[in-house]
This record gives C-alpha cells, sequence and structure tokens, in this order.
C-alpha cells in the first residue's frame, strides 16, 4: 500500500470511530437516499436570507419533513444558493433542487414595502411553499407520473403537492395564504405574465392556493367564503386522494394526509 493511500485508510478508520468523529475531515457521507439538504455561501446581497434560512434551519425542517413522510429510494440534493437570477428549481438529471437565496431576497423586499416591517416569518412561509413545489417536481420525476414533463400541468401538481405538505401540518394553511399572498405581490410588481412560463400565472397560482385552504377547513376559514369557492372542498379532497394515491408506493408505515 503507498503512504498516500496508508493514510486515506487510516483516517477512514479513526472516522468510523464515534470517539474521533468530530475530527475535522470526518464528515459523515451524504444519505444514499431521501431529501438532503445543504447550504452555499451566498452573495453578500443575499447574506440576511441566507442567514434566516440557517438561523431557522428551514431547509433542514422541510427536508426532515418530507423524509418522514415519504421514503424516497434515491438521493434528492436540496441546495440554497445565489443563483444569479436563474430561479428556484429542480433538475431531473442531476436530481437536485435548487432554493435560490435571491428569489427569496425579492419576496422580502416586496413584503417589508407592502407591510412597512421585518419580513421573517412570511418568508420563513414562503421557503416551505417553494421547497415543498420543488418537492413535489421530484417525486413526479421518482414516480414517472402521467404529468411528467407536460409543462402547466406538472406544475399545477407540484403546486397541488405543496398543498397537500402544507395541509398535513399545525398552521400549515396560514403558509399557505402567506404564499398566496407572495403571488399577489410578484403580480402587482409585475403584471404581465412571461409568456415563457410554465406555470400558472401568479393571480391564478394564489387563488389555487386559497381554494385549497378554505376547501381543508372551511370553518376555519370563513373570511375565504364565497360563491366562487363553493367547489373548493370537493376540489381539495381529489387534490389530496389523488396525490396520496400516488404516493402509496412511498408512504411510510402510518404515513396520512390530513
Amino acid at each position: 500500500m503507498t503512504p498516500r493511500r496508508l493514510r486515506t485508510a487510516l483516517v477512514s478508520t479513526l472516522c468510523a470511530t464515534a470517539l474521533l468523529s468530530a475530527l475535522p475531515g470526518c464528515e459523515p457521507p451524504p444519505p444514499a437516499r431521501g431529501f438532503v439538504p445543504r447550504h452555499e455561501k451566498p452573495d453578500e446581497a443575499d447574506r440576511e436570507t441566507a442567514d434566516l434560512l440557517e438561523g431557522r434551519q428551514l431547509v433542514e425542517l422541510v427536508t426532515a419533513d418530507l423524509n418522514a413522510y415519504l421514503d424516497v429510494p434515491r438521493r434528492i440534493a436540496v441546495v440554497a444558493r445565489s443563483c444569479g437570477g436563474e430561479g428556484s428549481g429542480y433538475d431531473p438529471k442531476t436530481r437536485r433542487i435548487e432554493l435560490c437565496y435571491d428569489d427569496l431576497t425579492e419576496d422580502r423586499q416586496r413584503f417589508e414595502e407592502a407591510d412597512r416591517h421585518p419580513a421573517d416569518g412570511p418568508l420563513s412561509d414562503i421557503v416551505r411553499e417553494t421547497l415543498h413545489h420543488e418537492a413535489g417536481h421530484a417525486l413526479i420525476d421518482a414516480l414517472d407520473l402521467p404529468v411528467r414533463d407536460q409543462g402547466r400541468a406538472e406544475e399545477d401538481a407540484a403546486d397541488r403537492f405543496a398543498q397537500l405538505m402544507l395541509l398535513r401540518a399545525p398552521e400549515g394553511d396560514h403558509a399557505l395564504l402567506t404564499a398566496a399572498r407572495a403571488y399577489d405581490l410578484a403580480a402587482a410588481a409585475d403584471p404581465t405574465p412571461d409568456p415563457d412560463d410554465e406555470h400558472a400565472p401568479d393571480p391564478a397560482r394564489a387563488e389555487s392556493h386559497r381554494c385549497a385552504a378554505y376547501g381543508a377547513a372551511p370553518a376555519r376559514h370563513p373570511d375565504l367564503a364565497t360563491p366562487a369557492r363553493a367547489h373548493c372542498a370537493g376540489t381539495w379532497a381529489a387534490t389530496r386522494d389523488t396525490w396520496t394515491a400516488d404516493l402509496t408506493p412511498l408512504l411510510r408505515k402510518g404515513a396520512t394526509a390530513r
């Protein structure tokens, strides 16, 4: 064995022992399956947003929630980073979700301009909704669901997955309604939809989230009751049942939708 290989083998042996696992260079390998969080160094303009994500462990909390609900037989990296305007998304080739600090920095600015106070709370809700949306794409890919690569249909299905996951959690409806407001603010800032964007227009995405929150618990949201939302309970039930059926191969024992 060469000296270099001998040193590598020695370090591996030392790292494998519980007492020395905290040594520099002894970071454990990433899990072989499931959603795996990671943070990259942000651009200076995104420092406040990155600090919020790390301080509140938002990416870690969302991935832990996903992993507790689903046993995904592949590793899906969930990376928070500055993207230079590329936009958050999921890449099926690399099986990687990117959560873009710069997108969130824009959301922060919109909320603070509208409400005139720090937007840490709303931004935390937006992170949860965004990550669950992108996780929806990852699951559509992993399960090869019929909407895969179907543009608007896949984007709508990913929005509905975010609704499913958020409405499973206590106060998740608050996060969903915050995300709806974020879409309203984005539409007000840029009212002309991008013709190349496969997502539904921002106002439609906002209404879809409000409909889901109302349909899941009408008594909890009497302020959302309108004749136009009379169908929302049925729409929510279809969302819940369809996604739960699609996820059956991955559901952990005892996992259910709300």
